[in-house]
C-alpha cells in the first residue's frame, strides 16, 4: 500500500485527523504522504477559500452558520453534480495525474472537497481497480454534498451514526465504524501529577483549562471574566488562544497581575496540557472534542459554530460525554456544580471510554491493509 492523504485548511480539525493517519501509517513504515488538495488548483485559492471559512468562523459565525444550511438545503436538491462537485473539478484532473505519477493506491480524505474531486476520477474511470478512496468523517454529523460521491470505503465517528449517514444517501455496504483519529500522544499513559510536572504546573491546585481552537473562536474573554470572579482562589485557568493574537492580548490586559491566569500563545503540547487539568471548556469541534474524550477529562462545551458543531454536542451530550453551557454564566455555574461533585466528572470519562474509540487511526490502517487492492 502506498498512501496519499488529501486534506483542506478549512480548521484544523481536517488536517489533525489527517496527521494522525499520516503518523499510524509512518509508524508502520508505510510509504505515504499528506497533500493540500485545494492546492492542486493553486495556492491562491487554498488560501482565498480558507481564509474566508476561518474568517467567518471567528467574526460572522452565524453567516457562517447560514452558509451551512443553504448547503444542505442545496445537498437535498442535487443528487449529483452539485456546486460543491462542480467547484472541485478544475484541479480533479491534476490529483489524478500526481497520483498516477507517483504510484499511490489508496487515498484518504478527511474532507468532503477532495473527495468530490475524487468522485470525478471514480467516474471518469470507473475500471480503475487498483485506485481505493477513502472518506473519513471529523465530525459526529452527516456532512453535506457526502452522498453524491462515490468513494470505496467511508470511515464514520460511531455505530449511532450509521443509519444517519444511509438514510442521507451513504451505500450501507461502504459504511466502516471506526471512530475519528487522533494522534497517539493523547492516549499516551500520562498520570496528571506526571503531566504537571512536566509542564511545570503546581501540585496542590485545581487546573481548569479554556480551548478555542486553533482560530481562537468563541467569547472567551467574558467567559475567563467570569470564571475568575466565582471560582475559589486555589484554582487556576489556563487559556489556549490558538493564532487569535487580539484575544489573548485582551484578556491578558483586562486581567494584568491576576496569578491565576495564563493565557497560554500556540503550543504542541495539548495532550499534557489535558492530562494536568480538572476541567475543560472547549469549543465542539469533533476532533478537539475527540482529542480530550481520548485524554479523558470532564467537557463542558462552549458555545458552537453554528451546523455541524452542534451536532457534535448533541451526540456528546445524549451519550453523556459532556455538558453543554448556552452561556458563560451558565458555563461557570456547571463548572462550580462538577468541581464540587467530582462523581459526575468520573462519569462523563467513564462514558468517554465506553462511546469513543481512542485506537481509530489503528483500525482504519487495520482495515485498509485488510482490504489492500490486489
Amino acid at each position: 500500500m502506498k498512501a496519499l492523504i488529501l486534506s483542506c485548511n478549512t480548521g484544523q480539525g481536517h488536517n489533525t485527523a489527517a496527521r494522525a493517519i499520516l503518523e499510524e501509517l509512518t509508524a508502520r513504515g508505510i510509504e505515504c504522504e499528506m497533500q493540500d488538495a485545494l492546492a492542486f488548483a493553486s495556492q491562491f485559492i487554498s488560501d482565498t477559500v480558507c481564509g474566508i471559512y476561518n474568517k467567518a468562523a471567528v467574526h460572522i459565525p452565524r453567516v457562517l452558520g447560514a452558509g451551512i444550511s443553504v448547503a444542505k438545503g442545496i445537498a437535498r436538491i442535487f443528487k449529483k453534480d452539485s456546486p460543491c462537485y462542480v467547484a472541485n473539478l478544475p484541479y480533479a484532473n491534476k490529483v489524478y495525474r500526481y497520483i498516477k505519477e507517483n504510484g499511490f493506491d489508496t487515498i484518504i480524505m478527511p474532507h468532503v472537497f477532495p473527495s468530490e474531486a475524487l468522485t470525478w476520477v471514480e467516474r471518469r474511470l470507473p475500471n480503475e481497480d487498483d485506485l481505493r478512496t477513502c472518506f473519513i468523517a471529523t465530525d459526529y454529523a452527516y456532512p453535506p454534498f457526502l452522498s453524491e460521491t462515490e468513494l470505496d470505503i467511508y470511515f464514520i465517528p460511531h455505530e449511532d451514526l450509521r443509519e444517519t449517514f444511509v438514510e442521507a444517501g451513504v451505500p450501507r455496504d461502504k459504511i466502516v465504524v471506526s471512530g475519528i483519529p487522533v494522534s497517539s500522544a493523547f492516549r499516551a499513559p500520562t498520570t496528571k501529577e506526571e503531566a504537571r510536572e512536566a509542564l511545570g504546573l503546581p501540585q496542590d491546585k485545581r487546573i481548569l483549562l479554556v480551548m478555542t481552537g486553533s482560530m481562537g473562536y468563541g467569547n472567551t474573554g467574558e467567559l475567563t471574566a467570569r470564571l475568575l470572579e466565582r471560582l475559589p482562589e486555589n484554582t487556576l485557568v489556563y487559556v489556549m488562544g490558538g493564532n487569535n493574537e487580539k484575544m489573548k492580548a485582551a484578556i491578558r490586559a483586562a486581567h494584568a497581575g491576576d496569578e491565576r491566569l495564563t493565557v497560554l500563545d500556540f503550543t504542541d503540547k495539548v495532550s499534557l496540557y489535558l492530562a494536568a487539568s480538572d476541567l475543560l471548556f472547549t469549543k465542539p469541534g469533533g476532533l478537539s472534542s475527540t482529542e480530550a474524550a481520548v485524554r479523558g477529562i470532564p467537557v463542558l462545551h462552549t458555545k458552537p459554530i453554528p451546523g455541524w458543531e452542534q451536532e457534535n454536542i448533541a451526540f456528546f451530550r445524549e451519550h453523556g460525554l459532556s455538558d453543554h453551557g448556552e452561556n458563560a454564566e451558565a458555563l461557570v455555574t456547571k463548572a462550580l456544580f462538577l468541581l464540587a461533585n467530582p462523581h459526575r466528572g468520573e462519569e462523563m470519562v467513564e462514558n468517554q471510554r465506553k462511546h469513543i474509540n481512542a485506537f481509530a487511526a489503528r483500525d482504519i490502517v487495520d482495515h485498509l491493509l485488510k482490504t489492500e487492492p490486489k
